[in-house]
């Protein structure tokens, strides 16, 4: 009797080693990975043998199950990057539009951490502006940016900042959005 397994992949007959590898790094390789990858196909290591190729995407039963970098949104914890005495901030609503904020966008938020004799307390509904955004931002000339987590910096309800300094990297597309005090006190323009 034959059991179904929904992570077991069909496998094709006949491959060679090179095939078995492109194959093992396609399934278990994110999409990003595998667009790096790109054309790793049949043909590695110059194997002339053409099989069936059968497309794998990510599962939750894959072991390196990736998350998905989107807008900053109702619930997304950000890490607070002044001296204001927040630590941790969790937004309650993005000031943009309906699906989130990216670079330099106003949002709401709670503070969830604070530290003890900081401007801000822990429990307070504060402004901040996204600094540092987890998801790709294309620039004019081609390039694109991307950070490794959610930062922002403590803004009142007038756009002034509440710390007097701004800690890490904080990328120049915040010129656009007139956020020029924060890109004065940045240790870092990107």
């Amino acid at each position: 009797m034959h059991q179904f397994s929904p992570c077991r992949r069909p496998q094709a007959k006949s491959r060679t080693a090179g095939q078995e590898m492109a194959a093992f790094l396609r399934s278990r390789c994110s999409s990003a990975g595998r667009t790096l990858m790109g054309g790793l196909g049949n043909n590695l290591f110059g194997a002339a043998n053409s099989t069936v190729e059968t497309v794998s995407r990510p599962s939750h039963c894959d072991p390196i199950y990736q998350q998905i970098r989107t807008f900053i949104q109702m619930r997304t914890n950000l890490k607070v990057v002044d001296n204001s005495g927040a630590k941790r901030v969790m937004c309650i609503q993005s000031l943009r539009g309906k699906k989130g904020a990216r670079l330099g966008d106003t949002i709401i938020g709670s503070v969830k951490e604070a530290q003890p004799r900081g401007k801000v307390k822990k429990g307070d509904v504060v402004y901040g502006v996204v600094v540092r955004a987890a998801m790709k931002r294309g620039r004019n000339d081609g390039s694109e940016i991307q950070f490794d987590d959610n930062a922002i910096v403590l803004v009142n309800n007038k756009g002034e900042l509440i710390g007097t300094r701004v800690f890490g990297p904080v990328p120049h597309e915040l010129r656009k959005k007139k956020h020029l005090k924060i890109l004065a006190l940045a240790e870092h323009i990107v």
